[in-house]
């Protein structure tokens, strides 16, 4: 895949994670670039989320 499939595919995730998820900064968001795992600790962090549920938001987005 190259470079601007990527990064479009990044700006369109970001924005329906931002969506959903409003209490995150985009700059929290972008910090995490991408990465599953860190994402659902913001989730977790800022929504009192346990981890499987966190994981499982992140995942239904990336869809």
């Amino acid at each position: 895949m190259n470079k601007d499939i990527t990064e479009g595919k990044w700006i369109q995730f970001k924005g329906k994670f931002r969506e959903s998820w409003g209490k995150l900064t985009d700059d929290e968001i972008e910090q995490t670039k991408g990465n599953a795992q860190q994402l659902a600790g913001l989730l977790q962090e800022r929504y009192g989320l346990a981890k499987d549920q966190a994981e499982k938001e992140v995942e239904a987005l990336n869809k």
